[in-house]
């Protein structure tokens, strides 16, 4: 390896770096006119995003062309495995209990706790989804809840939009923690300062998801109606939240709020109902809605898939089940790395890091131990439980690949996109624009974690992207550096439902291939509100709440 193949990061290619920073967020405002303006397909506007990332990258920045055209791949590889494999398996295990008839039956026994399509928006897309983020994350929560609610009877549009809206609150510890793990390992503080607090920083968003969903669905009626639930609901979930996450660490917040919230949310609804039943067909009643009635073993075996998926999760999830697939378990020999050399030549320099380290340059690819794997074991297992048929269920399968070829090309292109800009430096250029502003980087610190999901897809990768730069500005600034970690997670959060891979696996998930632009056009503005809300709270904990910094 000659050394004159290394290339170093420049972050401030232009010498001035507001100048940089508008040239380096020149792609991001390409792909928010794609959507927004002139509505583009979400692969096309993918395309032209990437393709002006990389004029800037190797005019600009002076990537090599080689360096560039293989972070791009990287990226696309990675868009393709693992995610875009978890949202295939999540939406063939949907399709199979749909195939079945089962579906049917599941969809009434969510009626029977309550016909109320306000609440069951919170008991699926906020309960029931935010048990599924702290156990898999990567886009399978949106793509299985948003799923469940077209089966109930909601639109699409209005089934992503609100699943991608409660998709925010359990964000920062999904994966079993893994965002916040990830960045206490790269920035050497403990995982549970950084979880502590993040704890006292998201219980209000937490308590504020469902009341919001039900304004979104229904205006201020709909929470009068049923402000009650949205109470039980989200003060359940932020108090776990709080509770686990300051005393325990970052693994169990979202399972075990979103398990005690969906069991106190089922036992309320036991005693209390909303006296108008809303449904969204128009229909706005106090009439009695009957469900149809099922044998206990009916309901039991169409929740079946669902109760199986769970225990496979924590299976896969386990650090006995992880360590056969790692170097020297017995399974290893399921777990391919592909080494890209000229990609190990690509050096970041500080401040981004604290010293000059390569990028990641291995590329691997679990066959077993991945999430896409374990749901699409469930569904195998599910066309045994419920008597699907092998040329039923093959048929099926190459459907969900059919419908979703738009939807993988979208995804591949925008994590493409992300590679480019984080291996080019374009990434942290905008990061240590934001960093120049003194104090007021308090406000901006969460904007910061919300420009990495948006975009990487992932708070993980964005707390791995920005962490060190959190850290660092914290300790120019004299602020307790756990302060700015944390705000990085959690104004990613809000950041996850304008990313353009989760707008991809949004529309795949129900069936808006190709209408990537009406749902982003639909989460945007909520995004920009919320993040900008954090980024006020944070700058109030720094200067004036300081008692809430552990």
């Amino acid at each position: 390896m000659e050394y004159m193949e290394v290339w170093k990061q420049v972050y401030n290619p232009l010498g001035n770096a507001w100048l940089s920073a508008f040239v380096a967020f020149l792609p991001i405002l390409l792909f928010f006119v794609s959507l927004v303006v002139l509505k583009l397909k979400g692969h096309t506007a993918g395309f032209l995003t990437v393709l002006c990332a990389a004029i800037i990258a190797v005019f600009v920045y002076g990537m090599p062309m080689d360096k560039m055209l293989l972070s791009f791949v990287y990226g696309a590889l990675y868009g393709l495995w693992p995610i875009a494999w978890i949202i295939i398996s999540a939406i063939f295990l949907y399709k199979l209990t749909v195939k079945s008839g089962y579906f049917d039956i599941l969809r009434e026994s969510i009626i029977a706790i309550t016909p109320d399509q306000r609440i069951q928006v919170v008991l699926i897309g906020f309960c029931f989804g935010a048990f599924l983020e702290g156990a898999i994350g990567f886009g399978g929560p949106v793509a299985i809840s948003a799923a469940l609610l077209v089966g109930l009877g909601l639109r699409p549009l209005y089934a992503a939009g609100l699943c991608m809206i409660a998709n925010t609150a359990p964000v920062a510890f999904g994966a079993v923690g893994i965002p916040i793990i990830a960045m206490a390992g790269a920035v050497n503080v403990p995982a549970i300062e950084i979880s502590a607090m993040a704890g006292h920083m998201l219980p209000p968003l937490s308590l504020f998801i469902p009341f919001f969903l039900i304004f979104l669905m229904n205006g201020f009626k709909g929470v009068k109606d049923t402000w009650p639930v949205a109470l039980v609901a989200g003060g359940s979930f932020a108090t776990v939240q709080y509770i686990t996450a300051t005393q325990l660490g970052p693994e169990l917040p979202d399972i075990a709020s979103a398990v005690v919230s969906i069991a106190a949310v089922a036992l309320f609804l036991r005693f209390w109902q909303p006296k108008n039943i809303f449904k969204f067909d128009g229909m706005n009643t106090n009439m009695s809605i009957e469900p149809k009635k099922y044998t206990s073993q009916q309901i039991f075996l169409a929740w079946l898939p669902f109760i199986i998926l769970i225990v496979v999760i924590i299976i896969w999830t386990q650090s006995w089940f992880k360590g056969l697939f790692a170097s020297g378990g017995i399974l290893s020999w399921l777990v391919f790395k592909f080494s890209i050399p000229s990609l190990s030549e690509i050096i970041q320099t500080p401040p981004v890091v604290s010293k000059e380290s390569a990028v990641k340059s291995v590329f691997t690819i679990p066959l077993i131990n991945t999430v896409g794997t374990s749901i699409f074991f469930v569904a195998l297992i599910t066309m045994a439980l419920l008597k699907v048929k092998v040329s039923t269920a093959i048929k099926t399968f190459g459907e969900t690949l059919d419908e979703m070829k738009f939807a993988i090309l979208t995804i591949a292109l925008v994590v493409g996109f992300a590679y480019v800009s984080n291996y080019s430096g374009i990434s942290a250029t905008l990061a240590l624009a934001l960093a120049e502003t003194g104090d007021a980087f308090a406000f901006f610190s969460p904007i910061v974690g919300w420009i990495g999901v948006f975009l990487t897809g992932s708070d993980t990768s964005s707390n791995l992207l920005f962490g060190t730069l959190q850290q660092l500005t914290a300790r120019q600034l004299g602020i307790p550096e756990v302060l700015f970690l944390a705000a990085n997670s959690v104004g990613g959060v809000v950041g996850k439902m304008i990313s353009p891979q989760s707008i991809a696996i949004a529309c795949a998930a129900v069936g808006l291939v190709g209408k990537e632009s009406d749902l982003f056009r639909y989460t945007v503005k909520y995004s920009i509100a919320l993040v900008i809300a954090i980024g006020i709270f944070t700058y109030l904990i720094a200067f004036w709440l300081t008692w809430l910094i552990p």
